[in-house]
């Protein structure tokens, strides 16, 4: 019987320890990712506070504009983000929940054992309660190693009440300990489902007030094919003056290059080794260049799209243009040399950057920072963005070339 019980015991801890062993790592995980999760929510309402300080800024103009859409809609990508992170969030609580009621079952199980073990325990325990019957137990023996035996077992069956007691109590504390975690992760996804429910309407009323924008832009129909016009003729404009800048660069490249050890590729620059250098350093951080400004919003894409609001036409960018706060300022996106400062009609002031057989174009600058031939590094402020006054837009137009190629700068920059 003794023995019996002692290995049971023993049985009992090692399931314990085993159980509390499997458990530790879901649980160092799940905090990570609810780590992880809540700070990415920071970040996006964040984000979505700065949306709405540009819209702010944007109203003031008293009239629709294309810049009022494009934050409405980053207002509400990041919106439709934010309730993305929280639907994650509640999912993770809801593993929790079932995690902690099987936990309460397990140790509900585990502890009506513990009781019923020790009330037999408690029973065999009043039947041979007389020291007489101990003492006969142990001079019934066959031999001395038997008597030993049987005394290490009385010793050890006396210990093990006591710590099946104490088990016992330890398990009933753990079980309130658990059901009270378990009420605070009902409250915890309550009140997540509660601010869900806020963030939802709050898109809804985002939408609309994207539809209205639409309409009242829709009425500017004339205005708006008259703005495109312009803007795609100070985009030649832009095109041909750098492509031209380019052209020259090369050509006074390839004339230092000469006699000298330089890589020349055809429709490339001829590079120095230390212009080659800082060329692949440029390719290596691909994806994660730094933005042009400190904060902003893309307002257009690169390449050719729809027009956000005039049904079957299309708009062309060599670039991207980049929506931020009045006052904001341009910085570089790598090191590199100042190639040119020129002025382009509707662009204002224009800074061309070169990184070995790149360079990257920083335009609608109010005032410059920088001249030409001067070495810039990875963050440096280069000139601050204009801002049109009429219609509350302060906004950075950004390209990147490859030599004579276009790229694509949401290839290149970090993701915000």
């Amino acid at each position: 019987m003794i023995k019996n019980t002692v290995i049971w015991f023993i049985k009992i801890l090692l399931c314990q320890v085993l159980v509390g062993t499997l458990c530790i790592f879901p649980v160092y995980a799940q905090k990570d990712v609810k780590a992880s999760l809540q700070s990415q929510k920071k970040q996006i309402e964040k984000d979505i506070e700065y949306t709405n300080r540009l819209l702010e800024e944007t109203k003031k103009s008293k009239s629709s504009s294309l810049n009022e859409l494009a934050i409405i809609n980053a207002k509400i990508s990041k919106s439709e983000e934010l309730i993305a992170k929280m639907n994650e969030e509640i999912r993770l609580i809801d593993e929790k929940l079932s995690a902690s009621n099987q936990e309460i079952d397990r140790l509900t199980n585990e502890l009506a054992l513990l009781k019923d073990e020790y009330a037999r325990m408690i029973y065999y325990a009043f039947c041979n309660r007389k020291s007489y019957d101990k003492l006969m137990f142990i001079f019934s023996s066959r031999d001395f190693n038997q008597a030993y035996q049987r005394l290490k077992y009385l010793q050890q069956y006396s210990v093990y009440r006591q710590t099946q007691g104490e088990l016992i109590q330890k398990t009933q504390r753990e079980i309130t300990r658990q059901i009270l975690a378990l009420e605070d992760q009902k409250k915890e996804k309550q009140k997540l489902l509660a601010d869900l429910e806020v963030e939802k309407q709050k898109l809804d009323r985002t939408k609309d007030e994207k539809n209205n924008t639409i309409q009242s832009l829709s009425r500017k129909e004339v205005e708006l094919k008259k703005s495109i016009k312009e803007k795609e003729k100070a985009a030649r404009r832009l095109k041909e003056a750098i492509e031209a800048i380019i052209a020259e660069e090369m050509r006074l490249a390839a004339e230092a290059a000469r006699g000298k050890a330089a890589t020349v590729s055809p429709e490339m620059f001829a590079l120095t080794p230390e212009e080659k250098q800082l060329s692949d350093n440029f390719a290596l951080n691909q994806e994660k260049l730094p933005w042009p400004t400190e904060r902003g919003i893309i307002a257009s894409t690169f390449g050719e799209h729809p027009h956000p609001v005039l049904s079957g036409v299309k708009v062309r960018n060599n670039g991207i243009d980049i929506l931020t706060n009045t006052g904001a300022y341009a910085r570089a996106v790598f090191d590199g040399v100042v190639t040119r400062v020129l002025t382009v009609p509707n662009y204002f002031k224009v800074v061309i950057i070169r990184h070995g057989e790149y360079l990257t174009v920083y335009s609608n600058l109010e005032e410059v920072t920088v001249t030409k031939g001067q070495k810039v590094a990875t963050k440096q402020i280069i000139g601050r963005i204009h801002t049109d006054a009429d219609k509350a837009k302060t906004e950075l137009h950004f390209e990147i070339w490859k030599g004579k190629t276009l790229l694509d700068p949401s290839d290149w920059i970090a993701q915000p």
